[in-house]
């Protein structure tokens, strides 16, 4: 009886680990460039060939590459990195610096000289997924359109409470609505903090102001959005428009 008893703690311990892993939260790297005049399809050959192949090696599956529908200069290209946890972001970083292939295809990347450099500089933030969408969403691959949102709070308790209030009212009325997310992200490392990120897609800016429009007019939002739990959570948003460039896997 004993030996039967053991056996199947063991087997509730084993289905409780799997269920820790298969919910567990994905972390994201957003990387900025700054590009220097007329250098995105030399850095984007790079992408394609070098880097983002190396990532996929890693187990990474689903790297984003986006520049900005505005034509603004100086240029700015964002890279969307999915990890499946800290521990996974160190190792896939270990492996890059011994990957002889990525090396290979590299070279003549890292051989630019410093007179004619691909960009001035990148921004880098981390993120770690909200719990009520622990992984990302990928997209059809078909004509698309991402905005990017930054929602900026007075304090890291403004911030918890409209993380609070996506996860337990917004989701849901974005998916009502066609809001369609690619991931949420609470910012851990970055600029402008305390702040929370977060990318939705659509096929085009049409489509897009429609379903804003409808997410306004729910009745559902037009109820929560007046709960004094969540009044003054956002203090400033922030919005970006990309499009994925020719090797976004996103």
């Amino acid at each position: 009886m004993k030996k039967y008893f053991i056996t199947a703690l063991l087997a509730i311990a084993f289905c409780n680990l799997s269920s820790l892993k298969t919910f567990s939260k994905e972390l994201y790297e957003l990387r900025v460039y700054e590009m220097t005049m007329g250098s995105i399809s030399t850095f984007e050959k790079y992408l394609a060939d070098a880097l983002i192949p190396a990532f996929n090696r890693q187990g990474v599956k689903h790297v984003g590459a986006f520049r900005e529908m505005s034509k603004n200069e100086p240029a700015m290209v964002y890279l969307l990195i999915p990890y499946s946890s800290f521990d996974d972001y160190g190792k896939v970083k270990d492996a890059l610096a011994k990957d002889a292939e990525y090396q290979k295809a590299a070279d003549s990347y890292n051989k630019i000289g410093v007179e004619k450099p691909v960009f001035f500089g990148y921004e880098s933030s981390f993120m770690i997924a909200f719990d009520g969408l622990p992984k990302m969403i990928v997209p059809e691959n078909k004509a698309r359109i991402f905005e990017l949102r930054t929602y900026m709070g007075y304090s890291d308790d403004a911030v918890r409470r409209k993380i609070k209030m996506f996860n337990e009212e917004e989701f849901d009325i974005f998916n009502r609505t066609k809001l369609n997310p690619v991931f949420f992200g609470e910012v851990i490392s970055g600029k402008n903090l305390p702040n929370l990120t977060y990318m939705i897609t659509f096929k085009d800016m049409e489509e897009r102001d429609n379903n804003w429009k409808a997410f306004s007019a729910d009745p559902t939002w037009q109820k929560v959005s007046k709960d004094p739990q969540y009044a003054n959570s956002v203090s400033k948003i922030i919005r970006t428009f990309l499009e994925p460039m020719a090797c976004s896997q996103i």
